[in-house]
C-alpha cells in the first residue's frame, strides 16, 4: 500500500496520483511535484490515503513540498509570461499560415518545458513553429492538438443544465457515449438538447444508461403490438417512473397500462 493524493495539473485539467512522501497536506494546497516530464505544481484535489499499488499508474508523480510563498510567486509569474508566450504563437502561426485555434500555454514550474494547446480540422505540421518558439523562449517547447472535449474540459463553462460542465470539475475521463443511450432514456434526438458546450454528445448521458436499462426490463417495446384488456393496439410511449406504459387503440384512443397489469413479451 502507498499513501497518495489526488491532484490535478494546470496544464492538462487531469486527475491525477503522486505519492505524498511523507508530506503534510491537505485539500486545496498548492504543491511542488516531480514527474518523468520535470518538476511541476498541481492542487491537492483528494486528501491522503492508501491505495494498492497495483491500482497506481507506472507514471504517478511524487510530492516534493506544499508550495511556499516563493513558489507561489514564481507559479504566478510563470503564468504571466505564458500569457505573452501565447500572443507570440498565435503571431507565428499566422505568419506561417498554420490553421491553428490555440487553447492554453503553461510553462512547467521549473520553466524545463513550454507547453501549448490548440485544436485544429486536420492534422498541422508545426516543426517550423516549434523551431521558432524554441529559438525565442530557450526551453523544449511541445505543441498538442487536443480535441473539443478536451478544449471544453480545459476552458470550462455552463451545460445545458446550468451547471459548470463535468468535464472541467469533477470527470476524470471521458468515457464513451453514444446516441442509443439517448434513444434508451427516451430523449428526443434533438441536438441543441443533447449536445454540450463541445459540440459532441453529453457526457452525462451515460450516468443514468444502466437504471434506464434496468427499469424498461418487462415493458413491451415502443412499436409493437400488444394485447390488453381494453383490445389489441400498439405502445406508443413507456413512464418507467410511473410503472406504466401508453397503448394507441386508435378508435379507442390511448389508454395507460400499468407494467404490472401486462404479461406479455418483454423487451
Amino acid at each position: 500500500m502507498k499513501n497518495v493524493i489526488g491532484i490535478m495539473l494546470p496544464i492538462s485539467k487531469s486527475f491525477l496520483y503522486a505519492d505524498v512522501n511523507n508530506i503534510e497536506c491537505k485539500l486545496g494546497d498548492v504543491v511542488i511535484i516531480k514527474g518523468e516530464s520535470g518538476i511541476d505544481s498541481a492542487v491537492v484535489k483528494k486528501e491522503p490515503y492508501l491505495e494498492s499499488e497495483d491500482n497506481l499508474p507506472t507514471d504517478s508523480y511524487s510530492v516534493i513540498r506544499v508550495a511556499t510563498p516563493e513558489d507561489l510567486k514564481q507559479i504566478n509569474d510563470n503564468n504571466e509570461k505564458s500569457i505573452n508566450a501565447l500572443d507570440i504563437a498565435k503571431k507565428y502561426s499566422k505568419e506561417l499560415g498554420l490553421d491553428m485555434n490555440f487553447v492554453d500555454c503553461f510553462y512547467t514550474f521549473d520553466k524545463s518545458q513550454l507547453i501549448f494547446s490548440f485544436v485544429a480540422d486536420n492534422r498541422v505540421d508545426f516543426r517550423e513553429l516549434a523551431k521558432k518558439l524554441a529559438q525565442k523562449y530557450k526551453t523544449r517547447i511541445e505543441l498538442r492538438q487536443i480535441g473539443v472535449r478536451d478544449k471544453a474540459k480545459k476552458i470550462g463553462g455552463l451545460g445545458p443544465c446550468g451547471l459548470f460542465l463535468c468535464c472541467h470539475t469533477f470527470l476524470t475521463d471521458f468515457n464513451s457515449v453514444s446516441i442509443n443511450m439517448a434513444k434508451n432514456q427516451f430523449l428526443a434526438l434533438n441536438p441543441s438538447k443533447i449536445n454540450g458546450i463541445c459540440g459532441r454528445l453529453l457526457c452525462c448521458l451515460g450516468y443514468e444508461n444502466d437504471l434506464y436499462t434496468e427499469l424498461k426490463k418487462g415493458y413491451p417495446k415502443i412499436g409493437t403490438m400488444v394485447e390488453t384488456s381494453f383490445g389489441t393496439g400498439k405502445v406508443s410511449s413507456i413512464d418507467v417512473f410511473k410503472g406504466s406504459f401508453q397503448v394507441d387503440l386508435k378508435e379507442k384512443g390511448f389508454v395507460d397500462i400499468k407494467k404490472e397489469d401486462y404479461h406479455g413479451s418483454s423487451e
